[in-house]
C-alpha cells in the first residue's frame, strides 16, 4: 500500500514539474511573440513611478483612434477569412510578373492610400497583402525591406493632407490653417519621399515571379460583400462622416451575426500596445525635466525641438504638447511629420509593422530593427536637408 502511495506521489511530482515547465515555455513563447507589447508595458510602468496615477491618465488615450483601430483590425480579419487577399495576390503576380514591379505597387499603394485614410489604417490594410504576395512567390527574404518601405510610405504619404495623419488633423484644427497653405507646406518633402522610395525599390532585382503552387481560391462572396461594406463604413468614420460609437456598434453586431470566430482573430495585443504607449507618451509630457528641456529648445528652433520630441513621446503627443509653446505652425507641422522617421516609437504606426513582421519572422527582430533605423535615419536626414534649403 505504502509503495503505491510513493509511486502516486512521484507521478504527481513529475506531472507538476512537467506542467510548470510547459507554463514557463508558454510564458517565454508569449514574450518572444509579443515583445513589442511587453516592452511597451515595461516602459509605461517605469514612467508611472515619475507620474503617480491620477484621473489625468484618462485623457492620455485617443479613444477615437482606438475605436478605429479595433474596427479596422476586425474588418481586415474578416476580409482575410474570405480569401480575398489570396485572390488579389494571385492577380497581382499575374498582371505585374516581376518582383520589383510588385514591390513598387505595394509600397506606392500604401503611399497613396495613406492620403485617403490615416497611416495606421493604411498599414493594417496593406501589410497582410504584402506578406501573402511575397510568401506565395517564395520571396520571404524581401519582407523586411518591403515592410520598412511601406512604413515610411504610410508615415509620409499622408503628410500633405489634413486627414492623412492624426497630428495633421489636430494642427489643422488648432491653428485654423488655410487648406491651400496646408497642402503647400509639405509638398516638397512629400515629392522627395516618393522619389527616395522609388530609388530604394529600384535596387530590387527585376526577376519574374511565380506562385508556389497553382491553387484554386474559393471566395466567400456573401461575407466579402458584408466586410467590404464594413470597410467603407470604417473609412467614412475616419472622415468623421459616421460617428465612432455607431461604427463600433455596427461592426460588433455584424461580425457577431456573420462569423463569431473573427473576434478570436483580432490582434488585441496591438490595441494593448497602443494603450501602453499612450500612457508612456502622456507621462513623458508631464515629467517636469522633459517638459522644461523641450520648452527651452522650442523657443530657439521649433523644427529641431519637434523632431527630438517625436523620438521620445512620438508624433501625435508632440503635436499636442508643442502647440502650447509656439505659434510657428509651419515648422511644427513639418517637425511632427518628418519626425515620424527615426526610431520605432517616433510613430505608433511603425509598431504595427514591427508586430506584423514578427508574426512571420520572429528570429529576425534585430536585423529588422537595424534596417528600420538605418533607412529611417537616412530619409530623415535628406528631408531635414530639403526643409532647411527650402
Amino acid at each position: 500500500m505504502r509503495g503505491k502511495q510513493i509511486k502516486k506521489q512521484r507521478h504527481e511530482t513529475v506531472g507538476d514539474v512537467t506542467h510548470n515547465g510547459l507554463n514557463k515555455e508558454k510564458f517565454f513563447e508569449f514574450i518572444k511573440k509579443e515583445i513589442v507589447l511587453v516592452v511597451a508595458i515595461i516602459i509605461a510602468i517605469i514612467t508611472c513611478f515619475f507620474v503617480p496615477i491620477d484621473k489625468e491618465y484618462l485623457n492620455y488615450f485617443d479613444y477615437n483612434t482606438l475605436i478605429c483601430l479595433f474596427c479596422i483590425l476586425a474588418v481586415v480579419a474578416g476580409l482575410k477569412s474570405t480569401n480575398i487577399f489570396e485572390l488579389i495576390s494571385k492577380k497581382m503576380v499575374g498582371l505585374f510578373h516581376t518582383r520589383r514591379s510588385v514591390i513598387y505597387l505595394l509600397v506606392f499603394g500604401t503611399f497613396f492610400f495613406d492620403m485617403i485614410v490615416a497611416n495606421d489604417m493604411s498599414l493594417i490594410t496593406f501589410l497582410p497583402l504584402t506578406y501573402i504576395v511575397l510568401h506565395s512567390t517564395k520571396n520571404d527574404k524581401y519582407l523586411a525591406f518591403t515592410f520598412i518601405m511601406q512604413t515610411i510610405a504610410a508615415n509620409m504619404g499622408g503628410m500633405i493632407t489634413p486627414y492623412g495623419n492624426p497630428q495633421n488633423l489636430y494642427l489643422y484644427s488648432y491653428y485654423n490653417i488655410n487648406t491651400v497653405e496646408f497642402f503647400s507646406i509639405l509638398l516638397p518633402q512629400s515629392i522627395t519621399v516618393a522619389v527616395l522610395l522609388y530609388i530604394c525599390c529600384s535596387f530590387i532585382s527585376n526577376e519574374p515571379l511565380k506562385l508556389r503552387k497553382n491553387f484554386k481560391i474559393i471566395i466567400s462572396k456573401t461575407n466579402l460583400i458584408v466586410y467590404s461594406i464594413l470597410f467603407v463604413i470604417v473609412i467614412l468614420t475616419i472622415f468623421r462622416v459616421i460617428p465612432y460609437l455607431l461604427t463600433l456598434f455596427i461592426v460588433l453586431i455584424t461580425i457577431f451575426l456573420t462569423d463569431k470566430k473573427i473576434f478570436i482573430k483580432i490582434d488585441y495585443a496591438l490595441i494593448a500596445t497602443f494603450c501602453a504607449f499612450f500612457v508612456f507618451s502622456g507621462n513623458m509630457a508631464r515629467i517636469a525635466e522633459i517638459k522644461s528641456f523641450i520648452s527651452e529648445i522650442v523657443l530657439n528652433n521649433t523644427l529641431i525641438a519637434g523632431i527630438i520630441s517625436c523620438q521620445f513621446i512620438s508624433n501625435v503627443p508632440t503635436a499636442i504638447f508643442l502647440s502650447k509653446f509656439t505659434i510657428n505652425y509651419r515648422e511644427l507641422l513639418t517637425a511632427v511629420n518628418i519626425g515620424s522617421l527615426g526610431i520605432l516609437i517616433s510613430s505608433l504606426a511603425s509598431l504595427i509593422t514591427l508586430k506584423e513582421f514578427l508574426k512571420h519572422q520572429p528570429k529576425r527582430f534585430w536585423q529588422y530593427l537595424g534596417m528600420f533605423t538605418l533607412f529611417n535615419t537616412c530619409f530623415l536626414m535628406v528631408l531635414l536637408l530639403i526643409t532647411n534649403v527650402k
